[in-house]
């Protein structure tokens, strides 16, 4: 039996320490971020709740050094924070990613209030780098130069019910010159087949339905091993998983874009009919000079082939404007490749420099205005293809998969949004029935913009998925755990970094 006095003893449980991601760059990123997410829920952290703004116990920026001002955003966001952080005793600041990887001691040096710095290839230590901060009292600098373990090894916040990204490679053997990612995530190491089919059945059990295939240069796969239809297999063999309805990839490269590929989307039902292939510059020379090892000729050989096999496929794409020594005959020859092409979207811009490339040190950079001019030029006309080629889904009856956040304006315009199987963004009529997101709609498409379509009508048809119930399990936890802790990053689909320069961001392509 207890007494008063006993019931009276109180016992103070430290609330648990709040953390905050910032994400710059590619999809790698994302994913990583994901993983740094899993790292400090397992170490006992909450995310802190959307627009905390510097608000969390610890703040981990993510960071990407494609871009030639990459580094004085850091440091304008790290600026900000220094107030913060001498007002509030025990705050630690982290810094990883690619501009981490390069930078090394410099952001602490520039920065001397950052507790820890990280690279690409040790974000499994970040806990214990904050916790030996904590105690030593001063920063942590830890670079591993290899890749210490496979990252889907580590424990991962994935921040979709519905929707997931697998890493089925890391780093890129390619040496183009406007690119400074395979300098910083290493050489392309591959995971095993049966790996990254294991943790898609694990995903698909957890009611995952659509995964996106992840790598540097994901058609890649299998180069450690001296398969090159390893990434074809790999496609066939998703199409064996039960449950697993919709399968995607990025990014593929040209050189490594072979037949047997094309015959695997074409053939595998849950294989999406979308393609996003980098093409960067329609120009030979050009090409050349960013030591891309394929032609415009090669390049729209695929193009063909694909439309071929895959009628309904969406093809984007990536291209660079203003490359160091690009001719106004160059630039026409990159319009020519688009209106061939005829692209359902673009990533286009603008060529700057990414300090320790090749290209950064070449004569014959092009004049801003010059490349401004180009660049307008470019999204002109690509703006123009797309608007023509969304208006080709008019009176398309399509299945949709629900989305999360996608559409910002449904609350006013009472519609919902959701993904098509080649990826075009649809928002359409909310029906009467409750639809989650996750669950699949059939819709006709009424109306076509450049970027988006509309299904004005009502919805033929909903489906309640295995995926729609993840997601209304999900939310239902968010009442019974501390605010912040399943608020995440990305959406349906192909999950978007904060912020996207262009396509896959990291230049790799």
């Amino acid at each position: 039996m207890t007494s008063s006095s006993d019931r009276s003893l109180a016992v103070d449980v430290p609330a648990p320490k709040s953390y905050e991601i910032r994400t710059y760059g590619c999809q790698m990123n994302v994913h990583d971020s994901e993983r740094l997410s899993g790292l400090l829920e397992e170490a006992g952290y909450v995310r802190a709740p959307e627009g905390s703004d510097g608000d969390a116990d610890v703040v981990v920026f993510n960071t990407c050094a494609v871009r030639e001002n990459a580094d004085n955003r850091l440091y304008g966001n790290l600026g900000r924070l220094a107030p913060k952080k001498a007002s509030r005793p025990g705050m630690q600041i982290a810094v990883g990613g690619c501009l981490a990887q390069k930078d090394q001691a410099t952001i602490v040096k520039k920065a001397p209030w950052v507790d820890v710095v990280f690279g690409t290839h040790n974000i499994g230590k970040l806990p214990i780098l904050l916790e030996r901060a904590r105690v030593q009292e001063e920063a942590q600098v830890e670079i591993a130069e290899s890749l210490e373990a496979f990252p889907s090894t580590l424990p991962t916040r994935r921040e979709s019910a519905y929707a997931a990204w697998v890493s089925i490679s890391v780093g890129c053997n390619n040496t183009c010159t406007f690119c400074i990612v395979p300098a910083l995530r290493g050489k392309e190491k591959d995971r095993r087949t049966g790996d990254i089919l294991a943790e898609i059945e694990t995903l698909v059990g957890e009611g995952v339905s659509e995964i996106t295939l992840l790598g540097q240069n994901v058609n890649a796969y299998g180069s450690d091993i001296g398969d090159r239809e390893a990434f074809s297999k790999l496609l066939r063999a998703c199409g064996t998983i039960e449950g697993l309805e919709r399968v995607r990839f990025t990014s593929p490269h040209p050189r490594d874009f072979t037949d047997d590929v094309i015959a695997a989307m074409a053939e595998t039902p849950n294989v999406m009919p979308q393609l996003h292939m980098p093409l960067q510059s329609g120009s030979d020379p050009v090409l050349k000079a960013m030591r891309r090892s394929y032609r415009q000729d090669r390049y729209l050989g695929i193009i063909e082939k694909v439309r071929a096999a895959i009628p309904h496929a969406a093809i984007t794409t990536d291209i660079i404007v203003g490359f160091p020594g690009e001719t106004e005959e160059d630039f026409e020859q990159t319009l020519h490749v688009v209106r061939e092409a005829r692209f359902s979207q673009a990533f286009t811009f603008q060529y700057s420099k990414r300090p320790g490339t090749p290209a950064a040190t070449m004569e014959n950079q092009i004049p801003k205005e010059v490349v401004q001019a180009r660049y307008e030029r470019l999204v002109a006309l690509q703006e123009e293809i797309s608007w023509e080629e969304n208006k080709k889904q008019v009176g398309r009856t399509l299945e949709l998969m629900v989305a999360e956040g996608e559409g910002r304006k449904d609350g006013a315009t009472h519609r919902l949004s959701g993904r098509a199987p080649d990826n075009r963004l649809v928002h359409f009529t909310k029906p009467d029935q409750e639809v989650r997101p996750g669950d699949v709609v059939t819709v006709e498409i009424t109306y076509a913009a450049p970027h988006h379509l509309l299904a004005e009508g009502a919805v033929l048809a909903v489906r309640r998925t295995r995926a729609g119930d993840a997601w209304e399990k999900r939310n239902a936890e968010k009442t019974t755990k501390p605010a912040g802790v399943m608020l995440g990053l990305p959406k349906i689909g192909a999950p978007t970094p904060e912020p996207v320069p262009a396509g896959n961001a990291c230049g790799c392509d």
